[in-house]
């Protein structure tokens, strides 16, 4: 049973995210949805936040099924979180070519850190590449419609965040 660790921050996550998760079930019997709780960033959400956002859309709102998908919260390097969950594949999404040369150094360094880890790099649907969690706080923080871009569970939080 191959199992494939998607870390990222999901600070919120979006259609963007669930686009790649729903492609990578197709190919994975197994997902785990690693939320960084790594202290080099600033969050709009914690991670325990992010981690309950993340559960209630894949589980409320869009219905995935619970043994297909694990959501948890690290904050070690990826590679060390691999190991600990026994797996040697991580996901990555690509948008633009932009995100390339950053993906490409990132999957780099962790095949140096853990030669076994091989890196699957997967594009959303086009109408979903455009989207990024930062772009979707700067858009609610203006007060702008974001109902196109994520779930029901996390517009509500972000209004609740973001608006008092």
């Amino acid at each position: 049973m191959k199992k494939v660790i998607y870390p990222g921050t999901f600070d919120p996550i979006t259609f963007g995210h669930i686009d790649l998760i729903k492609k990578a079930l197709n190919i994975f019997d197994n997902l785990i949805v690693a939320v960084s709780d790594g202290n080099n960033k600033e969050y709009l959400f914690s991670a325990e936040e992010r981690e309950y956002l993340v559960k209630k859309s894949l589980f409320n709102d869009l219905k995935f099924k619970k043994n297909q998908v694990k959501v948890v919260i690290f904050n070690t390097l990826t590679t060390d979180f691999c190991k600990k969950m026994k797996s040697n594949v991580i996901l990555r999404g690509l948008r633009a070519t932009s995100d390339f040369e950053y993906e490409f150094q990132l999957s780099g360094m962790n095949k140096k850190l853990n030669d076994k880890i091989e890196t699957v790099f997967l594009m959303s649907d086009p109408q979903n590449q455009i989207i990024s969690s930062k772009l979707v706080k700067e858009i609610a923080d203006l007060k702008g419609n974001v109902k196109k871009f994520t779930t029901k569970s996390v517009l509500k939080h972000l209004k609740l965040k973001l608006n008092g």
